[in-house]
């Protein structure tokens, strides 16, 4: 069996470190072939030479090798100069299905958490309280959850029930101690219990809180025989009753605490702001604002009781402010709009009320290039200024006169001067929008300087190119260019090229292609104007959203394979897209090692598809199949697919470059999607409700957008909705909610919200391509919940 060392896991130093150079460290140790893990006091010279003979074991926590995960490893003082001491629970998470791992069955010890987050007489899956002493041992402070001398238990225990409180932080003022906790990997619901959470702690006091018992706002897990899949009860939250012959401590646990936040891989219901996607939380301080610290990059008093929370994947910070007694109040992103964050692994004010934040890099399991320590400082004074040089006019050939306009602004409103260069030299000082001619060809940077009137500046650049001019490129069809219908259909293109320097079309430089995209992700548009490359792939467009990355990379091994292993192993095989997408979704372990892959329950079994399809492309040599510059293709591949999807039929161009300007390309695309549109596949809504299946909550004036449509030979719609009692009408304008009407519906009641009808109504063609918006109107009152929408169908003649 592989034993794995858990090395340094965390440091600090002594509260009186200016007098006494003690510095603490959490590391697993090795004496006479065994291993356990210290809480280790060394002597560090005041030039900062660390002395290995000075070393204090303090005290000393159990720990299993076969185990690679799960311990914890963070240090903090409170203000009586106690220090808190996590722990994992140390235990193999990888074979209970992102459940419990509550194992009893012999030779399973390390599957079971019950004999250390759940066991009283044990340190691991805990926060430990001591109260380090001047000789090297330590006491046990009042106040821990339970007494000295206790029989099965450790006075030395705080907190117990805890998963993997991989960062912990104690409020200086208030003592009391917050952690994050990385849950479980479930991503839904099954019979063992409930899915997995993350959660973010506070102990107003000493506690159980319930690992691996409960999870999340204290939902409790089954009691489940791994022996038998026999499921029983839920555990009692009010004393979780252990019955491992692995715990060596009380049978009866103290009640479960709930959490203070908590989060799934899914959207949270009762956090939304937190988003959705991969999940490992991580705890920051509470900051406490000081009037009288002298400091110019201390946070302002709006932060004043915040507690900083972060996660490592979603590579978010967020400050939760809490009210008079320290609960929960709301929540805010930190530095939304201008933070850089790479993966934020732990959060500290310094001494001079700044933030320092340690970021683990990109990826996962691998030495980051851009990991780094940063500090974040507050500015509470004079801002620099933004630059930001703003043309219509980059590309063109020589003479080539280009008026300049630049955006710029100042966040204090401070009066800016402007400084241009052109060609190397600073042609216009303190002018605002100047012109400038560049007389040859020639690829040229310009750059604007501007300043504020305390000295402050900011730069931004901008490329311009001279001889040469971007490829006109258009596709043209006589058929409809929005829709298509659910039978076979032929759509016959041409694709326009024309270029002032290239007088004959080089045909060979005309890329076309024809994708079809299986599912669009709800809220996702593609629209016809939209340059889409030859080689696109919805599969990588949804891959770059999400949190792939964070574990894997194309080439190289992280803590996952590397997609091109996984190519290489599936492309071509039977059945693998489908198992794959549901493996993506479900999450799990073992194929690649032990360490267990997240569940997405958030991406829908399309859009998985689409990503292991990308992947499995990577192995396999790139036949793109190139279309004739003009044509007729057959859609097709949407009749097995429920008629869903998109067909994006791309074309581009290269020109052969001018003189001393380098080649230059344009493309082109045309969407097509299905002329049964879903409701909640809208591109816009307002004032609705966006359900699964339909649209709601639908009341007077409420709309939803279809953007880019043209209605050539259309003249009917058809809704599928239903109305439990309303009257009114569904109005199309073009354009606006206001604009000019081309079709109107008088729907009326169908009977019961459940009960839907078809109806259908006359539409007529705008020409060329328009937002056409749906409007509902009830002129009457009541004026709410009109009806609901299941889909709008766009006839279309043949």
């Amino acid at each position: 069996m592989i034993k794995y060392l858990n090395g340094l896991l965390g440091m600090t130093i002594d509260p009186d470190f200016p007098s006494n150079n003690f510095i603490y460290f959490f590391n697993t140790a090795e004496t006479n072939g065994k291993y356990k893990q210290h809480i280790s006091r060394f002597a560090i010279s005041k030039n900062n030479v660390l002395n290995l003979k000075s070393e204090k074991v303090i005290i000393e926590i159990p720990i299993d090798l076969e185990v690679s995960a799960h311990t914890g490893g963070s240090l903090s003082w409170d203000k009586n100069k106690n220090l808190f001491i996590s722990t994992g629970d140390n235990t193999t998470p990888f074979e209970s299905e992102g459940y419990a791992p509550i194992d009893q069955r012999p030779g399973r010890l390390v599957f079971d958490a019950e004999r250390s987050a759940g066991n009283t007489n044990d340190l691991r899956g805990k926060i430990l309280r001591i109260h380090p002493e001047a000789n090297g041992s330590y006491t046990v402070p009042d106040g821990n959850l339970f007494p000295k001398g206790m029989a099965n238990t450790k006075p030395e225990i705080y907190v117990m029930g805890c998963r993997n409180p991989y960062r912990m932080s104690v409020d200086p003022k208030t003592g009391y101690v917050y952690w994050g906790e990385v849950g479980p990997d479930a991503g839904t619901d099954g019979v063992q219990g409930p899915r997995g959470y993350d959660e973010f702690n506070q102990a107003k006091k000493a506690g159980n809180y319930g690992w691996p018992f409960v999870v999340g706002n204290n939902i409790p897990y089954n009691e489940y025989d791994f022996a038998t899949k026999k499921v029983g009860n839920d555990f009692d939250l009010n004393g979780p009753k252990n019955t491992s012959p692995y715990s060596t401590g009380l049978k009866i646990l103290p009640p479960a605490q709930k959490p203070l936040i908590w989060y799934p891989y899914a959207m949270s219901d009762e956090f939304p702001l937190l988003g959705q996607g991969g999940r490992c939380a991580i705890i920051g301080p509470v900051y406490h604002f000081n009037p009288q610290l002298k400091s110019d990059t201390k946070l302002p008093a709006y932060y004043d009781k915040v507690l900083f929370v972060a996660d490592w994947m979603r590579n978010w910070i967020f400050a939760v402010h809490l009210d008079e007694n320290q609960n929960f109040k709301r929540m805010d992103p930190f530095m939304e709009t201008n933070g850089d964050f790479r993966r934020p692994i732990d959060i500290k004010v310094g001494y001079e009320g700044a933030i320092y934040m340690l970021e683990y890099g990109t990826v996962y399991g691998i030495d980051n290039v851009d990991a780094r320590l940063v500090r974040v400082d507050y500015n509470g004074g004079n801002r620099a200024p933004v630059a930001k040089i703003d043309t219509r006019d980059t590309i063109g050939m020589a003479p080539y006169k280009v008026a300049f306009n630049q955006k710029s602004f100042d966040f204090d409103e401070d009066k800016l001067t402007y400084e241009w260069r052109f060609e190397g030299k600073t042609v216009a000082s303190r002018v605002l929008n100047p012109t400038y001619t560049f007389k040859h060809n020639g690829v040229y940077r310009v750059t604007l300087k501007v300043t504020d009137s305390q000295g402050k500046s900011s730069m931004d650049a901008m490329k311009i190119i001279v001889g040469n001019t971007l490829p006109q490129i258009s596709i043209s069809t006589a058929d409809n260019s929005s829709f298509f219908t659910n039978n076979p259909q032929s759509l016959k293109y041409k694709v326009n090229v024309k270029d002032e320097q290239d007088k004959i079309i080089d045909r060979s430089r005309v890329k076309v292609i024809l994708n079809y995209i299986a599912k669009v992700e709800s809220g996702k548009t593609l629209i016809g104007h939209q340059e889409i490359a030859p080689t696109y792939s919805y599969g990588k467009e949804m891959m770059a959203s999400s949190d792939c990355k964070a574990c894997h990379q194309v080439n190289a091994i992280s803590v996952g394979p590397a997609f091109m292993r996984i190519s290489k192993r599936y492309a071509g095989k039977k059945d693998q897209v489908n198992r794959l997408a549901d493996k993506i979704i479900k999450g799990g372990n073992g194929v690649w090692g032990e360490h267990a892959m997240s569940a997405h329950p958030q991406l829908s079994k399309q859009n998985a598809a689409e990503i292991v399809k990308y992947i499995l492309s990577l192995s396999t040599p790139k036949n793109v199949v190139l279309l004739p510059q003009q044509g007729i293709v057959t859609l097709k591949d949407h009749i097995s697919n429920k008629d869903e999807g998109r067909y994006v039929l791309s074309a581009s161009y290269t020109d052969r470059g001018g003189r001393a300007a380098p080649a230059l390309t344009s493309g082109a695309s045309l969407v097509l999607r299905p002329a049964k549109v879903q409701a909640e596949d809208a591109d816009l809504y307002n004032n609705v409700s966006i359900r699964d299946k339909e649209i709601g909550n639908i009341h007077n004036k409420s709309y939803f957008v279809l953007k880019n449509i043209d209605l050539k030979a259309i003249n009917q719609l058809t809704y599928r909705y239903s109305s439990a009692n309303m009257n009114g009408a569904a109005e199309v304008h073009v354009d606006s909610p206001t604009g000019n009407i081309i079709s109107t519906l008088n729907f009326t009641p169908t009977g019961k919200r459940s009960d839907y009808a078809e109806v259908s109504t006359a539409i007529s063609d705008p020409g060329s391509k328009h937002d056409l918006y749906f409007v509902f109107i009830n002129k009457s009152k009541p004026r709410q919940s009109l009806l609901n929408v299941d889909w709008v169908n766009f006839g279309i003649s043949q």
